[in-house]
């Protein structure tokens, strides 16, 4: 784990308690926010996209997309409030047309793979309505709110890049990244110098602690995993620990199961978010000591609510009550999931 620097106070730490297990600091009762927060779960965001129109409109228009993302703060008082935005917003900005399907997900044209076609100062600009979205959220937040960027990390961006879409096995990627070596580093190298200096941004702008997203880290042989998932986030780690040191950065490798502390090691991160596939009691004896680790409720316990919800909360609480801990779910809150029931959990943490 990687000590944040002095940059961020003790006293601000103090402030917000997100921020300071993020410093390494056991709270109890533990600081929280869930994936997705902001979405469709919630009247107000649902009422806000009819009236302003498609998702990737919302995520670059400022006004909307901060308002978005303080929904779910003035309604829960979560500890963080997370960027409203899509890992999408890459590719895009590169130069790859994006939309978005009803009921079907994100596509993309024909993938860009060449890496000389894809501009970075073009994406700068494309980008600069998200930092705009992050000042008015941080002017918008309470004191003790942290304010949290996010990107995807290349390997996961990279599969949609290649496929056009989402896709089970992501078997599109993998088959280039073997066929030919050498296209896929210069894809991943654009998206790696791209998300560093969208993430750079973000700080620049407010954000307080950033998160890698790794969705489909889990689909990769071991050789693939450290170059493609590995390598890549180690770089964007480093080179925006050096740029701005302030900042946390919170890795969340989806379904990789046992290499969790290889990718902790291998990494740098200064937390490790746990999916809902981890055992977190698990989790505690395999990472470091005094690591920082964020999550991970399953989303569909929370959906069913109840007896179900609680047993889930108390044995994620016994397992990781010993380290710094932050309460989140292993994977983003579903549409379905009522209120009722996120109320309830913040309920059984908050007392």
């Amino acid at each position: 784990m990687h000590p944040i620097p002095a940059e961020l106070t003790l006293e601000t730490a103090v402030e917000r308690p997100l921020l300071a297990v993020l410093r390494g600091e056991r709270r109890d009762p533990p600081p929280v926010w869930l994936m997705r927060q902001a979405g469709r779960y919630l009247p107000e965001y649902r009422a806000l996209r009819e009236e302003k129109g498609g998702f990737l409109a919302l995520c670059y228009d400022p006004e909307a997309a901060a308002e978005i993302t303080l929904q779910p703060i003035r309604r829960f008082g979560f500890d963080g409030a997370i960027l409203f935005s899509d890992i999408l917003v890459i590719p895009h900005a590169l130069g790859q047309e994006l939309w978005f399907e009803a009921g079907e997900g994100p596509r993309l044209a024909p993938p860009l793979l060449d890496g000389d076609l894809l501009m970075l100062v073009a994406a700068r600009e494309r980008l600069a309505p998200i930092y705009e979205t992050v000042k008015r959220v941080v002017a918008g937040l309470p004191g003790e709110t942290t304010m949290l960027g996010f990107a995807g990390s290349p390997w996961t961006v990279a599969t949609y890049m290649v496929a056009g879409a989402g896709s089970k096995d992501q078997g599109a990627a993998r088959r280039l990244a073997y066929r030919d070596p050498g296209a896929f580093q210069r894809l991943i190298d654009v998206i790696v110098a791209a998300t560093i200096d969208y993430l750079v941004g973000q700080v620049d702008a407010g954000v307080m602690a950033i998160q890698l997203f790794d969705s489909w880290a889990g689909s990769l042989a071991p050789d693939e995993f450290r170059k493609w998932v590995l390598a890549p986030n180690r770089a964007i780690v480093d080179a925006v620990r050096a740029a701005r040191p302030h900042a946390a950065i919170i890795g969340f490798p989806k379904g990789i199961g046992e290499k969790l502390s290889v990718y902790v090691r291998e990494t740098g991160v200064d937390a490790v978010g746990l999916d809902e596939t981890i055992d977190p009691f698990w989790a505690d004896g395999a990472l470091p000591r005094g690591m920082p680790v964020q999550g991970n409720l399953d989303p569909l316990a929370l959906v069913a609510g109840g007896a179900a919800l609680e047993s889930a909360v108390a044995r994620i609480r016994a397992a990781l009550k010993d380290r710094p801990h932050i309460f989140n779910l292993g994977h983003g809150i579903v549409p379905e999931t009522p209120i009722v029931h996120v109320e309830h959990l913040l309920a059984m943490l908050r007392g």
